[in-house]
């Protein structure tokens, strides 16, 4: 009978694991038009709290104004409606 493989029956931490914080494209509403939003605008405003290794940008909810948008992630649905609204997405 082969010796069976080790694995930890406590579950395991992934110490290279990266954790995004979520921010809705609905919140991106409360800048103006034509900002250029980053990480640090985010914390500034208060939508970003604690501490993150980047933040990604979800879909949830609808923009209105034009913003060129700097973050680590984006949702394909959520770079669809920046650029649907004149806006840019650029990955950091």
């Amino acid at each position: 009978m082969p010796m069976a493989r080790r694995i930890p029956k406590r579950g395991f931490s992934n110490y290279t694991r990266k954790v995004f914080a979520p921010v809705n494209v609905a919140a991106l509403n409360a800048f103006e038009s034509g900002t250029e939003v980053t990480l640090e605008l985010l914390r500034q405003v208060g939508l970003v709290n604690g501490t993150w290794d980047g933040i990604k940008v979800l879909g949830n909810g609808d923009l209105a104004k034009k913003l060129s948008v700097k973050a680590s992630a984006f949702s394909a649905s959520a770079k669809e409606k920046i650029e649907a609204a004149g806006g840019s997405c650029e990955t950091v």
